[in-house]
């Protein structure tokens, strides 16, 4: 099966949203959050920039540190449009 690359980087964007709107919202910086991880100190900005792709471990990892349900995680603000 061949994933729609235009989903792809729908799902990337909005994980880096999800990811930014979280850590803003515990009051944390980039730096703060990568130690908190224990990521490169540039690390959470190119996640949030689309630069990198999180893994799913570093993924379930921030979850797990921001006590956030998946569920809730990915209850994306803007619904892909399907071709």
């Amino acid at each position: 099966m061949i994933i729609n690359q235009g989903f792809e980087e729908y799902f990337y964007k909005n994980i880096a949203l999800q990811i930014r709107k979280y850590r803003i919202e515990r009051g944390l910086t980039q730096e703060q959050l990568s130690e908190m991880l224990s990521k490169n100190l540039k690390y959470i900005g190119h996640i949030e920039r689309c630069e990198r792709k999180i893994s799913n471990t570093v993924l379930i990892e921030f979850m797990k540190l921001m006590q956030i349900q998946p569920s809730e995680f990915y209850a994306f603000e803007t619904p892909y449009k399907w071709n």
